[in-house]
């Protein structure tokens, strides 16, 4: 039977001890709706609550909540209880006080969202061997460094991770400890590979339809601009320096995000994400389509990411080319046009420009 996750928006009248209350109400008719309500979050400083039940479907949540306490949920979600139990922690009730007849859970469900991402910054030379190794080395550092801080992996790829953290500051002090040892100057990898770190924080159900999917897609976007640093997001600093005496976070391998430059990276990203493909876009489009003139964009471009707009252009399709070339799915000319380039031949130009080594030779040598 599907899961889903519900989100109620509580009134200010409402504690936890009521949440608790209704959650009792909907256990004791959840069977004649078909329902298994798993567990719940309740989150009064933010004025909302989280419901993980199996249902036969969304329809069947709503008429179990009216029927048995009348809150009807403000928007549900189809998720898994594995991915669940990565981002929140557990996919049941704690297990109830013995003093207490009733199992109040104030246990908000808002996560910080880490992102890491590792790439290469030039294959000339290298050795895809010792490559494959010293990732691997790196790799087990950041695992090594996530459950310290008491993190949680929920996703792990090559080149990136996608973690959560129920503390704020567990989450900085964590990609601290990564960046600082990836940047130590007696180790050649940091030459090699280039780290960046995004940090966001939200709530699980939002407007879209996947689990935390505008925390994590801001996180990601994080990375895809700035490299090289921490980037975090306004929310992340102000609940850093709330929980820290307001220690200020001006470390030099932090950028802090205002809320203009978060709204310009959606902007920018939005559009890029939409036209990148055509081979005929350019910086041109985004002044024109953003709003801005040549030189305002240009000088945001440089002051947030350290490169121009068509340079900033240049660089995404590349990457994705990477990807795409890692799938072996297509040759070196439908990834060439399918990346927005006007020729193979440019296209092996930027590469090799880029990563030091030509595309037929990275295909070889690189791709497993």
């Amino acid at each position: 039977m599907p899961i889903y996750m519900d989100r109620h928006e509580i009134p200010k009248e409402i504690t936890a001890l009521h949440v608790a209350e209704m959650h009792r109400e909907d256990l004791k008719i959840e069977h004649l709706y078909g329902c298994k309500g798993m567990t719940y979050w309740c989150d009064e400083k933010r004025r909302t609550a989280f419901c993980l039940i199996q249902a036969p479907n969304k329809k069947a949540i709503q008429d179990m909540h009216n029927h048995a306490h009348g809150e009807v949920p403000h928007r549900i979600i189809e998720v898994e209880s594995s991915i669940v139990e990565s981002f929140l922690g557990r996919i049941e009730d704690p297990e109830k006080s013995q003093k207490t007849e009733l199992n109040i859970i104030n246990d908000p469900a808002f996560r910080t969202i880490m992102v890491i991402g590792l790439r290469k910054l030039s294959f000339l030379g290298s050795d895809p061997k010792h490559m494959i190794r010293e990732l691997g080395n790196c790799n087990k550092y950041i695992l090594g460094s996530v459950e310290k801080f008491l993190g949680r992996v929920v996703r792990q790829k090559s080149g990136y991770f996608l973690v959560s953290f129920n503390s704020v500051t567990n989450a900085v002090l964590c990609a601290q400890e990564i960046h600082s040892h990836h940047n130590d100057s007696s180790k050649k990898f940091n030459k090699d590979f280039q780290l960046s770190i995004g940090l966001n924080a939200g709530v699980p159900v939002t407007e879209k339809d996947s689990i935390f999917e505008d925390t994590i897609k801001m996180a990601e976007r994080f990375c895809e601009m700035v490299h090289g640093k921490i980037v975090i997001s306004p929310e992340v600093r102000e609940l850093y320096e709330s929980e820290n005496m307001n220690v200020k976070l001006n470390h030099k391998n932090i950028k802090t995000l205002s809320v203009g430059e978060e709204k310009f990276v959606n902007l920018l990203m939005d559009y890029t994400e939409k036209e990148w493909t055509n081979a005929a876009f350019n910086s041109n489009d985004f002044s024109k389509n953003m709003g801005f003139s040549k030189s305002q964009l240009y000088r945001k471009m440089i002051g947030l990411t350290g490169k121009s707009p068509n340079s900033f252009i240049k660089d995404y399709r590349l990457e994705k080319a990477l990807q795409l070339l890692d799938k072996k799915a297509k040759n070196i000319s439908e990834v060439a046009f399918g990346t927005g380039f006007n020729s193979p031949a440019y296209f092996s130009k930027c590469f090799m420009d880029s990563f030091g080594v030509l595309p037929s030779k990275y295909i070889q040598d690189y791709t497993v």
